[in-house]
């Protein structure tokens, strides 16, 4: 129907209204609701500090003397620096993890990261220890690629193909609980980006096929340039397709069955990117993250993970050049550190990933203030049989020799 306003000028305005609600979907897209699937909250009890609070830096700091030993801060490499400057151990997720293990004195364990990274501190850490997430929304799209629900769909694939008795799966660390006790309850193992290979070695001396989760890109690079394989050995299901888009006689061929999945920061990389910066820096070294697309890693002079990244960079000769591929915050702060040496990110378009910076310093005062006046918050708690089978292939993993 049609409604007719008259303004104070006389002028008469027409607009439709429609008799119907809105949908879900509308409502999100306005930003009026959240997607429970996908957001796992957005709001936290009372009210965070303004951002623009000068006494930021202080009350954070106040707060975690008040809480001593109680706290153990992670920050992860892809955090703001506004954030890392109170953690008490930086690295990459299962480092972190690991080093929360390392300190079970500590009652509270504030992990600046994202959701599975929470997660898997949680399933390593004693049951006495308490994980908060500082921003519960604080989540991940590769992670959030692969469900449950739709990696149980996919064995029913495999095992009506007649493979499923010989794949093994291998599920990256950026994954959530459920789909780490997938890989346990079926014979598999978790991987980084550091030791994917080790693991890829060990899953083949177990069967003959790999399901790799969720992020197709480190599959695939290191099943090509660390395995020798070739694309013809890899196929990507999709989870929204049929039988994942492929025939039962392509899933039996393959070697490599790829989650359809990826990081929406290190997606971004292209090959004009790098085609790009070595036209712009001459004697430029291009060094890329693993889960950069194939043609990329192709074209990278070092391939690694963050942790490479890092070390690589702190060996280079001053005076060298370097165009790096992964997220800016890391970048940024690995520039900082080389004063001697030209860094620049490898894409023109400036790209942080946006989840991990919804960890920012309102949401990091208000868990340790929280935390210091006796409230736990935002609690990453894994159930215990989900915990179970997800430990059970971390531990094959550390198990690799």
């Amino acid at each position: 129907m049609w409604d007719v306003t008259t303004t104070p000028a006389g002028t008469e305005l027409r607009s439709a209204t429609l008799d119907v609600e809105p949908t879900p979907l509308a409502l999100l897209l306005l930003g009026r609701e959240a997607d429970p699937r996908s957001e796992r909250g957005v709001e936290c009890p009372g009210d965070l500090p303004s951002p623009s609070d000068p006494d930021l830096v202080e009350r954070a700091r106040a707060a975690k003397e008040r809480l001593g030993d109680r706290v153990f801060v992670l920050g992860h490499h892809y955090q703001r620096d506004e954030v890392i400057q109170f953690a008490d151990v930086t690295g990459d997720s299962f480092k972190l993890a690991r080093d929360a293990a390392a300190r079970p004195e500590a009652e509270y364990i504030v992990f600046c990261g994202v959701h599975f990274m929470a997660e898997s501190a949680d399933i390593l850490t004693t049951d006495a220890q308490k994980v908060v997430l500082p921003d519960l929304a604080a989540g991940c799209s590769m992670a959030d690629m692969a469900t449950a629900e739709q990696v149980a769909e996919c064995w029913d694939v495999l095992t009506e193909a007649g493979i499923a008795e010989r794949v093994v799966p291998v599920s990256y660390m950026n994954s959530s609980a459920d789909i780490k006790a997938f890989t346990g309850r079926h014979g598999g193992t978790i991987c980084t980006s550091s030791n994917a290979k080790r693991a890829l070695e060990w899953a083949f001396e177990q069967g003959e096929q790999v399901l790799f989760l969720p992020d197709q890109h480190l599959g695939r690079n290191t099943a090509v340039l660390d395995l020798g394989m070739s694309l013809d050995d890899c196929v990507v299901y999709n989870p929204h397709k049929p039988n994942g888009g492929l025939t039962a006689a392509e899933l039996r061929a393959a070697k490599m069955i790829l989650w359809r999945g990826h990081c929406s920061v290190h997606g971004r990389f292209s090959l004009d990117s790098v085609e790009d910066v070595r036209a712009r820096i001459p004697g430029v070294n291009v060094l890329v993250h693993p889960e950069c697309k194939h043609e990329v890693v192709n074209a990278a002079d070092y391939v690694g993970s963050t942790e490479y990244i890092i070390k690589k960079l702190d060996a280079a000769p001053a005076g060298s050049k370097w165009a790096i591929g992964t997220e800016l915050n890391l970048v940024r702060r690995v520039a900082a550190a080389h004063p001697d040496k030209e860094v620049v990110f490898l894409d023109r378009t400036v790209c942080f990933c946006s989840t991990m910076n919804r960890i920012d310093l309102p949401h990091l005062v208000w868990a340790l203030e929280s935390l210091a006046d006796g409230a736990l918050v935002n609690r990453i708690q894994v159930d215990p049989e989900t915990e179970r089978y997800a430990k059970l292939a971390l531990e094959r993993m550390l198990a690799l020799p």
